[in-house]
């Protein structure tokens, strides 16, 4: 997207308040929305919320923001449900497992397509990569893939954190990841407009 111009709102207590909550909150849920208008009134045309934890948040905001507000996430749900009936989903956080199961149900239903979806939480990998274990984060993340492989045609991975552990494992099965897919969704969406 040459002729737009990013800038960065970050407050990484959000995703780190919900994680300790254990669910998102009304008062997270605000205090996103209250970023989304400060993104507005600093000039944003649209709006990328790129913590798919917090994706409920952008569903609940998103019809009263006055520009397009997105989740990073919804463009790979959308590839998704085209890839395949079995879903699996790879996630290292129980507070973005469900956001990302739920996203994926809605775009099959929207699609008027019946999937089955599989999630796995791998657990205690966010913490390894939290302390700065990348190596042992990326081991895990490959072995709940040759796990999850054997039960699903597409897998997707639940945070963008979890992209670099696959890129180079040579799997023929589908593994989709959020950040390429989230921003060709905005351009397409935007082109639409």
């Amino acid at each position: 997207m040459p002729d737009w111009k990013p800038f960065a709102i970050l407050d990484e207590s959000l995703l780190r308040n919900t994680i300790e909550r254990g669910s998102l909150s009304d008062l997270t849920k605000r205090r996103l929305a209250t970023y989304v208008w400060s993104a507005v009134d600093a000039g944003a045309d649209a709006i990328v919320v790129t913590c798919s934890t917090l994706g409920p948040a952008v569903d609940a905001i998103a019809p009263l923001c006055p520009v397009p507000l997105f989740r990073i996430d919804e463009g790979m749900a959308k590839a998704a449900v085209e890839h395949g009936k079995r879903i699996g989903v790879l996630a290292t956080l129980s507070t973005t497992l469900m956001p990302t199961v739920e996203l994926l149900k809605r775009q099959a239903c929207e699609a008027g397509k019946d999937v089955a979806i599989v999630d796995v939480l791998v657990q205690g990998a966010f913490q390894l990569l939290a302390g700065g274990d990348v190596e042992a984060h990326d081991a895990q993340i490959r072995q709940a893939l040759e796990e999850l492989s054997q039960q699903a045609d597409v897998v997707v991975l639940a945070q963008a954190s979890m992209a670099r552990a696959v890129r180079a494992t040579g799997h023929s099965l589908s593994v989709l990841t959020s950040p390429v897919l989230g921003v060709e969704n905005v351009k397409r969406r935007l082109e639409q407009r």
